[in-house]
């Protein structure tokens, strides 16, 4: 089996660990050894979460050396600082495991990232384009020739049109709509529900139907 460690060990991540449960049961035999978590809010470690270990600190990734990695980490409110914090660690991004839901439909022509992470009824359509440490919410649709950027976070039920271009670290809200060739600027986040229906530049923040400016990112 695989070793696997979470990197971070609520809200999403716990998440992550249910689809990795999932793709064991389906499996003939069990893919993933899940070692446990690594979180920094030291009042987690040693307690359990779906029978899984909080181990210790984000630093002490370099006492796993046979190990797989994969994060959650990420809200509405820090989702930008997504690829400062993993990159900080300094993993190999060949190290992340890329995790797909048995019940996730991808095309044989699309492209998943390392440490990707695809759940629940996802659909990626053709030579779609998953980036790296990706994460994809339960029936989120990402359409054909659409790009999705490193660390992004699309939430549940995102319907992407094609040819849409994601840029890094951006977080689309649940049941956003996106129209086809529609771009999205880097660390911009899409409220929950919006339709958008123009390119949103980076650093942006839009919502509503159709979705319009709210204001802009501060980092």
């Amino acid at each position: 089996m695989r070793k696997i460690i979470i990197l971070g060990a609520t809200g999403g991540c716990v998440d992550i660990l249910d689809t990795i449960l999932d793709i064991n049961a389906s499996a003939p035999e069990p893919v993933f050894d899940v070692v446990g978590f690594l979180d920094d809010r030291e009042e987690l470690w040693s307690s359990r979460v779906l029978g899984a270990e909080v181990l210790g600190p984000f630093a002490s990734v370099s006492d796993h050396r046979d190990c797989e990695f994969v994060t959650g980490i990420g809200s509405p409110y820090n989702y930008w600082r997504r690829e400062a914090i993993v990159g900080g660690l300094n993993i190999p991004v060949e190290r992340f495991a890329t995790i797909v839901h048995p019940t996730a439909s991808i095309s044989s022509s699309a492209t998943i990232g390392f440490g990707a992470v695809i759940h629940q009824n996802v659909a990626i359509t053709t030579e779609a384009r998953v980036g790296n440490n990706v994460l994809v919410l339960p029936n989120a649709v990402i359409s054909h020739g659409d790009i999705i950027g490193d660390f992004t976070i699309i939430n549940a039920g995102v319907c992407l049109g094609g040819d849409v271009s994601v840029g890094r670290c951006c977080y689309l809200g649940a049941r956003s709509a996106v129209r086809q060739e529609i771009e999205i600027g880097d660390n911009s986040l899409l409220g929950m529900g919006s339709v958008v229906i123009e390119d949103v530049p980076e650093n942006t923040v839009v919502v509503g139907n159709p979705a319009k400016f709210l204001r802009k990112i501060s980092n």
